[in-house]
């Protein structure tokens, strides 16, 4: 049901929004940044993006340090701002036409300057479009008709230089070696030390998260889960190690099955439903490793200063591997033709180009051995 849910949004944005956008672009004309009181971010969709793009609002505080900084944000990423420093106001907006008609008529040219940090949705142009004096946005598509200022979104650095790339556009010069810390409440904090203590996790554990699972979006991300069964028995084998696995309700199954794999399945936890977005920070947190795919959690390990290993292949970890100095972006997709098939900014994020009957089903994900996964966790250890 989300799966399909996603998909009608993906195509509603896609064809009524670009006509809107081709639409507004005849009335738009370029306006120049003036006196900034107000800033607003647009950031709508992904939990990983959204943490990625956290370096270049913490430029724009330091630029701003007496601005109002506001989020547009929604209910699938919004905790990733819970207790931010640098921003006033978190604003969550349902992706319904009610919602947005709403956010529009409170919000016309309410703001001195958007940054609009989507990379490919109509829908953040438009919004971005009635709210700012000034808008800053990528170049690409008809939605770049809505900006005032267009940035070409470079493919061939990380995404965290790619999102500092929209506020260097207005004259900020900043850079980050790593990702802020994300934040949780002393309830979240509680409710997962009651967690751990109920499942026998000491301080002095070796604890290691994996996060075997990927957004419904793209689940060719998803290494196999024989594998991670293999990987985890070797692990508490080899360090004495506790591992617990997280994910949403819908991956208890899939942890399930490679726990049933696993010898010393005894070693092991179950976190996937158990626990939500900002209680994941803090688990994360206590935890001396993490691996898993390219997806929100890994970015969520690299935020919280944890050793990460991240696992690619229709994604390449030079756009989207976990940020900051020691961590490992594992990428073998070099086997695969198609890889990366997954370019964020273009709209692409197929399941896989390969059908799913055929034995290249998942190739460049399949390319990623047990050993080649050790000898990384070895090199982080």
């Amino acid at each position: 049901l989300l799966f399909s849910m996603v998909i009608f949004i993906k195509i509603i944005d896609k064809y009524l929004g670009n006509l809107l956008c081709n639409f507004l672009g005849l009335f738009s004309k370029k306006k120049e940044i003036g006196s900034v009181n107000k800033i607003l971010i647009v950031q709508l969709w992904g939990i990983g993006e959204t943490i990625l793009m956290l370096p270049a609002l913490d430029a724009l505080s330091k630029k701003y340090p007496n601005v109002q900084i506001d989020v547009l944000a929604t209910a699938r990423n919004r905790d990733v701002f819970f207790n931010n420093k640098n921003i006033n106001n978190v604003f969550s907006l349902r992706i319904n036409p009610f919602s947005l008609i709403k956010f529009v008529i409170k919000n016309t040219k309410k703001y001195d300057l958007v940054f609009d940090m989507e990379e490919y949705l109509n829908v953040s142009a438009i919004m971005s479009f009635f709210a700012g004096k000034a808008v800053v946005g990528y170049s690409h598509g008809s939605r770049a008709k809505l900006y005032d200022y267009k940035v070409k979104y470079d493919d061939k650095q990380h995404a965290v230089q790619t999102f500092l790339d929209l506020v260097r556009e207005s004259g900020i010069k900043y850079d980050a070696e790593k990702l802020p810390n994300l934040n949780f409440s002393k309830s979240d904090k509680n409710k997962v030390d009651r967690f751990l203590k109920g499942n026998d996790v000491k301080n002095n554990d070796f604890l290691v998260c994996a996060a075997p699972g990927a957004a419904e979006s793209a689940k060719a991300r998803m290494w196999p889960f024989d594998r991670y069964a293999e990987l985890c028995d070797e692990i508490i084998a080899k360090y004495g190690a506790k591992i617990v696995f997280t994910g949403i309700p819908e991956e208890n199954d899939l942890v399930n099955s490679i726990q049933e794999k696993m010898e010393n399945k005894a070693r092991t936890i179950n976190a996937s439903g158990q626990i939500n977005l900002n209680q994941l920070f803090y688990l994360i947190s206590k935890c001396k490793l993490f691996i898993g795919n390219d997806s929100g959690p890994m970015h969520v390990a690299a935020a919280q200063g944890i050793k990460t290993l991240g696992l690619f292949g229709p994604n390449t970890p030079v756009r989207f591997g976990p940020y900051g100095k020691g961590n490992i972006g594992l990428y073998k997709g070099y086997n695969c033709q198609f890889s990366p098939c997954i370019n964020v900014h273009k709209g692409q994020v197929p399941d896989c180009l390969y059908s799913k009957f055929s034995n290249d089903y998942q190739k460049c994900m399949k390319n990623i051995s047990v050993d080649d996964v050790l000898k990384e966790v070895e090199r982080l250890i």
